[in-house]
């Protein structure tokens, strides 16, 4: 990336025409219904007109040691993939639909090119434990132990705690995690003292919400923010519409918020 020039993959990003909220509808909608050429067309101009929504998210990505045009390229990738997956009938906004995308494409592209290489062996125990973890915290109704799911892989707990961590990302200081439009927590918020009370009598709290939501709830919620899917992504695994995972994961949230 060229500062001086705003370039980006030889593209002059000042230069990028950012598409109106009644542009963008209109051609979701001939991309839908339209002829071949006009979906085509139609489907061309959203890509443009949203190169900038693609910038704005890479620039949260920038160094870690990869290239820019690179993740420009990736978080293309994720917006065509947003495109080509939006229901316009829903009451959304394509950005609010497409950013989760662009960032959930970056992030696997950043996961699989990771510096620091972790052995095919070891990544299949730790996705094996995390379905483990996932079919007893079903089956009991609450999280199990380490020991519960190295017992059930019959493997030693140490093998299992390595393979896990090996797969967790480093998550910066400053990541924002929450936003109401004014106030933004950071994940520096979220780091108490051990010596403070109130911690373990949130996680107490965020615990007993969690243990009253469905089966269905608790799945959903463990697929968007455990595994880092996509609404798509979790919709196509349950066998459900993008919008009703929507609506239940919605409703969770608001479930565990009034709890908390």
């Amino acid at each position: 990336m060229q500062y001086g020039k705003v370039e980006i993959c030889g593209i002059n990003t000042a230069k990028l025409k950012v598409l109106k909220e009644d542009e963008k509808k209109r051609l979701m909608q001939q991309i839908k219904n339209g002829t071949p050429e006009q979906r085509q067309q139609a489907r061309d101009l959203m890509i443009r007109g949203n190169m900038r929504l693609v910038l704005s998210v890479v620039q949260r990505f920038l160094g870690r040691g990869e290239s820019p045009d690179d993740l420009f390229q990736v978080g293309v990738i994720g917006l065509i993939k947003a495109i080509d997956n939006f229901d316009p009938t829903l009451d959304v906004r394509f950005s609010t639909y497409g950013v989760p995308m662009i960032i959930g494409e970056i992030r696997r592209y950043l996961r699989d090119n990771n510096a620091v290489r972790v052995s095919r062996s070891l990544r299949d125990t730790a996705y094996h434990a995390m379905q483990i973890k996932e079919q007893l915290t079903v089956k009991n109704n609450r999280e199990p132990s380490v020991e519960e799911i190295a017992e059930q892989m019959k493997l030693p707990k140490e093998n299992v705690v390595l393979a896990l961590e090996a797969i967790v990302e480093p998550v910066s200081l400053y990541e924002p995690v929450f936003s109401d439009g004014s106030d933004t927590v950071y994940v520096m918020d979220q780091i108490g003292d051990d010596r403070d009370d109130a911690t373990w009598l949130q996680e107490l709290a965020l615990r007993d919400a969690i243990k009253s939501l469905s089966d269905r709830e608790k799945r959903i919620l463990t697929l968007r923010f455990f595994r880092g899917k996509t609404q798509m992504e979790v919709a196509s695994e349950i066998g459900i519409s993008q919008a009703q995972v929507s609506r239940i994961e919605k409703g969770a949230l608001n479930t565990i918020k009034k709890s908390i």
